[in-house]
């Protein structure tokens, strides 16, 4: 049974880590929904605005920091600028 419950926290844990942003990564259409979504994926958001119709998200994950321009018509990301 410990084992079952070790494997079943491994699995909901797992994703959280391991996802990380591409292109194809769909965020949300509203700031509040790109916000949450990164947060859930392991970002730390340091600033959210919007900039030319898109909106613009500053965040921080590992040490490195990161800017996500995601379209609010489709939450597809339209540019992804990854600082190392």
């Amino acid at each position: 049974m410990r084992k079952l419950a070790l494997i079943t926290l491994l699995a909901l844990a797992t994703p959280a880590f391991a996802e990380d942003l591409n292109m194809d990564t769909m965020l949300g259409t509203t700031m509040e929904e790109v916000q949450s979504k990164l947060t859930e994926m392991g970002y730390e958001v340091r600033k959210a605005e919007m900039e030319d119709g898109k909106i613009e998200v500053y965040f921080v994950k590992d040490g490195k920091m990161g800017e996500v321009y995601v379209s609010p018509a489709t939450g597809k990301i339209t540019k992804l600028d990854l600082k190392s």
